[in-house]
């Protein structure tokens, strides 16, 4: 049988576990959640924690898009925005009564270069009042190269900003037209070699594969003008197809526009060995860095970590999530806000946290969530065998990857073999002890 075939079903991408969709809800609450993030910041002893900032802000819709979002042309919602944002923070300082140090700070979105520069300088001196920044913090930013102005980047790169993340997704007329995401590849080009001139140490370039209209040929000049730019590292998404979770804003094209199955894999391939050929380093499901890059460095020192921000070279064990739909991870529980803005900002502006949902760890929880970890960071992992009680059915469902070759054992070692990592989801997804208890299929977008 096709390995595609066999393996191509709905599956999470664990950037947390358990995943959302298997949350214990009625075993959560509040003040629960702000225990477990006290317990968090004494694991390193030092009060350590990963900050990600929601700015939903965009001028249009991208039809491509999963995100939480909120669509406006009035650029006067993001200032009080900020100011919500902040007043988050005080309420979180609050509750657990301790200072905090900041390792990293990433601005995701939405479009945070909506914002203007002098905004988002409110914000991060803002936050630098409240806590204390690491000496050697990392400081990220996610861009749309159309919206980002060399104000923009200047004023960041002030603030202590090093890496920006631009959104390129493709750059064939066609396929920009079908996910409404236009710009030219000397817009992106332009904007890029502004981020170098000024300093920017880490430039990252976003593609996805398997959008509505793509082809081999199309995809295939799009990673060869990618390498042309030379980013420093660059994330190959695989396009999720979840029109049930977002609404419509993932129905603006036809099935059948698609590409699925083997030929939605064949664009990866492409794009991969084009990557690996100009000597970027694959680093887990779906990045590539230049050797010289931290999360290069990270994966060769088995540093690498991974939280609802994706791939990180700072394995803090605490993520804080601010803003409108943000998730926080204490590693011992995950909380995440109101996904609406008006009910987020009446909730912080009332004093309250805006969070409506969460789950707290088992211990059971911890061990597995430790060990997709491993493989989604390692692609391997050990097991105790005496201490892990689903040990024997683990074996049962890896069975079939291990005779594919997808998957070896060697002692207490479970491996990922090279022809493996693209399902390493699958592999994941044996451990996942929520999906012998499954709900609906449309929970999940296919792992291909």
């Amino acid at each position: 049988m096709n390995l595609i075939s066999k393996y191509n079903v709905p599956g999470p991408r664990y950037t947390s576990y358990p995943t959302v969709p298997y949350w214990a809800l009625e075993q959560w609450d509040s003040s629960a959640w702000i225990t477990t993030l006290q317990n968090g910041l004494t694991i390193t002893g030092e009060s350590i924690v990963s900050l990600y900032i929601h700015l939903p802000f965009c001028e249009s819709l991208c039809t491509f898009c999963g995100c939480h979002k909120y669509i406006t042309t009035q650029h006067r919602v993001s200032l009080p925005y900020i100011e919500t944002v902040l007043k988050e923070l005080d309420l979180i300082l609050e509750q657990i009564n301790q200072p905090i140090t900041v390792s990293e700070i990433h601005l995701g979105g939405g479009t945070p270069t909506f914002c203007t520069p002098s905004e988002l300088t409110v914000l991060i001196e803002g936050i630098k009042r409240r806590v204390q920044f690491s000496p050697t913090i990392e400081m990220s930013f996610e861009a749309h190269p159309k919206s980002t102005s060399p104000e923009h980047l200047s004023a960041l790169y002030a603030l202590g900003f090093r890496r920006v993340s631009f959104g390129i997704q493709d750059y064939d007329p066609t396929v920009q037209q079908a996910i409404h995401r236009v710009q030219t590849i000397e817009e992106v080009s332009q904007v890029h070699e502004h981020s170098r001139k000024m300093g920017y140490t880490s430039i990252s370039h976003d593609l996805v594969y398997g959008l509505p209209k793509q082809q081999f040929c199309g995809f295939k000049k799009t990673i060869e003008q990618t390498i042309d730019l030379q980013p420093d590292r660059i994330s190959l998404y695989s396009y999720a197809h979840v029109p049930w979770v977002r609404g419509t804003g993932q129905r603006g094209f036809s099935d059948s526009d698609l590409p699925t199955g083997t030929s939605k894999r064949t664009l990866y391939e492409l794009a991969k060995d084009l990557f690996v050929t100009a000597g970027y380093v694959e680093i887990g499901m779906d990045h590539f860095a230049l050797p010289t890059d931290s999360l290069a460095i990270a994966l060769n020192e088995h540093k690498l970590h991974r939280n609802f921000m994706g791939y990180t070279t700072k394995p803090s064990p605490v993520l804080l999530g601010l803003g409108m739909s943000a998730i926080s991870d204490s590693w011992f529980g995950f909380a995440q806000n109101e996904k609406n803005l008006k009910k987020y900002t009446e909730r912080i502006q009332s004093g309250s946290l805006a969070i409506t949902r969460g789950h707290l760890l088992s211990e059971e929880d911890q061990e597995i969530r430790q060990h997709i970890l491993n493989l989604m960071c390692r692609f391997e992992t050990t097991i105790s065998r005496p201490s892990f009680v689903h040990f024997g059915s683990l074996l049962q469902r890896l069975f079939p990857m291990i005779e594919d070759g997808l998957v070896e054992i060697e002692g207490d070692t479970i491996r990922i073999t090279p022809d493996g990592v693209p399902f390493v989801r699958n592999c994941c997804m044996a451990f996942d002890k929520y999906l012998l208890d499954p709900i609906s299929e449309r929970s999940f977008s296919l792992i291909i």
